[in-house]
């Protein structure tokens, strides 16, 4: 939750521009952090510099003479997200020689910074460690996982729910508009807050009609949520059989951390990597084969499988071949049963994110953003004591509280400053003992814990609205 208004941190500091840093410090910039960056890459740096108001040194981490031109020395917070655990762990130790105070590093190895490593975050100097690929790969455990929908998040101490569905044609939501999806269904509350077209988030109004194809992004209380399933036709049910295409770090991972639990097939492309993961992998069936080919995933058992993750690493045969995967589903199992299977995919693209989930699959995750996402929680903590990606939408979900006096306080909803139309929706408020939807004639109060979903970018316009 958002609490009171407090100094930030506000001189930061990121080594790397290529991937997790570039797209770190467009969020940051755009948060009105100051950023300087260290990089070697002279077409990174002309890339940004014409994109980013940030400070920009050229030249290697590794360089005390580049540290000093970017004044270490007044720098709050280090992220050293190079391509080079070695550069990233080395910089964190640099840092605190300068005297910044919180460092973060992305290091890949598992073999640094765990409670049994030779080498702890204490030893590196690093205040959090970053595993990209662990992170994506917990994420599809979670995912796979969960009982229910597309995707479930717990939000307001779990009492609140947000549930991400595709609609289909015959589905009761297609071509509603939400205002009168709301007046039709009025035993309990919900409400649509997101909605994920092409390659686009919608932050709707009462006016806005949901289409087939559409992702939406409905909110709920907990107690609310079969009703919810039970009216848009979800069924609960538990995902056992998993295919994973693509043996990398993120599918190897997954493999490994489903265990026993689940039924899982790894389908990898190259050949000494398959015998590789056959040694390596106890509980899971490993083949190898071309995941691209309709007829090579028919005979791997796709038909029979529960939920499909690519996870390779190249965004068109992860976002192909879920649409592959969706059609052969169709073919075999009846657009019926197709609903209740689901498709993960790896895009390493944030600007595909969207697209993919609104094409081929269900839930589309990218490692940067989640990297990104856990950084600036970090980053933010005391600020944001509770902030959650929505994968497959640009758009975030925060509780926050009022402040006496912010903006929000003072009028309406429905009479809010146009210019946060389709940048910030103020989902529900805590009131009377219970999370209550908001509507627009709510008026929120001083004090009171509001939940917000808003536009990846407009993060600090929640802070303006709220904190004043």
């Amino acid at each position: 939750m958002l609490g009171k208004k407090r100094a930030r941190n506000e001189n930061i500091l990121i080594l790397g521009l290529g991937g997790v840093g570039a797209y770190l410090a467009k969020r940051l910039v755009h948060e009105g952090y100051a950023v300087t960056a260290i990089e070697p890459d002279n077409r990174l740096i002309r890339h940004i510099d014409g994109s980013l108001d940030a400070r920009l040194v050229q030249g290697s981490a590794m360089s005390i003479d580049c540290w000093r031109e970017a004044d270490a020395g007044s720098i709050d917070v280090l992220i050293a997200v190079t391509d080079n655990d070695a550069v990233n762990m080395l910089g964190a130790m640099i840092a605190d020689r300068f005297g910044i105070p919180l460092k973060i590093a992305r290091v890949r190895s598992l073999d640094f910074g765990g409670k049994d490593a030779l080498l702890g975050a204490d030893d590196l100097k690093i205040d959090l460690i970053i595993h990209p690929e662990e992170l994506a790969a917990q994420e599809i455990v979670r995912l796979v996982k969960r009982t229910a929908g597309n995707e479930i998040i717990d939000i307001a101490d779990g009492q609140t729910q947000v549930m991400a569905t595709r609609v289909h044609e015959g589905s009761p939501l297609a071509h509603q508009k939400l205002k009168d999806l709301s007046r039709a269904h009025d035993t309990f509350a919900f409400r649509v807050v997101a909605i994920a077209r092409g390659i686009s988030t919608i932050l709707p109004g009462g006016d806005q009609e949901i289409l087939p194809q559409d992702q939406v992004l409905i909110m709920a209380s907990k107690d609310d949520l079969p009703q919810l399933m039970a009216l848009i036709g979800v069924k609960q049910q538990r995902r056992h059989r998993v295919m994973i295409l693509g043996g990398g770090l993120v599918g190897c991972r997954v493999a490994e951390l489903m265990g026993k639990d689940v039924q899982v097939k790894v389908v990898e492309k190259d050949e000494s990597r398959a015998s590789e993961l056959c040694q390596y992998l106890n509980n899971a069936e490993v083949l190898h084969g071309d995941g691209s080919d309709a007829e090579a995933l028919d005979l791997a058992g796709l038909p029979e499988m529960d939920t499909f993750i690519t996870a390779t690493g190249e965004n068109e045969t992860n976002i192909m071949s879920c649409m592959l995967a969706k059609h052969l589903m169709d073919t075999e199992n009846g657009a019926a049963g197709s609903k209740e299977r689901k498709t993960i995919s790896m895009v390493n693209k944030e600007e595909y994110l969207v697209l993919a989930a609104t094409s081929g699959a269900d839930i589309a995750l990218n490692k940067k953003v989640l990297a990104a996402n856990e950084i600036l929680k970090f980053i933010r903590r005391g600020e944001l004591l509770s902030v959650a990606h929505l994968h497959g939408f640009d758009a975030e979900v925060v509780e926050i509280m009022a402040a006496k006096g912010s903006p929000i306080t003072r009028t309406p909803l429905a009479k809010i400053d146009p210019f946060y139309y389709g940048k910030i929706l103020v989902g529900s408020v805590y009131r009377d003992g219970r999370w209550q939807i908001a509507v627009g004639d709510t008026r929120i109060k001083p004090d009171e814990r509001v939940i917000v979903f808003c536009k990846s970018l407009h993060l600090k316009d929640v802070h303006k609205l709220f904190l004043g």
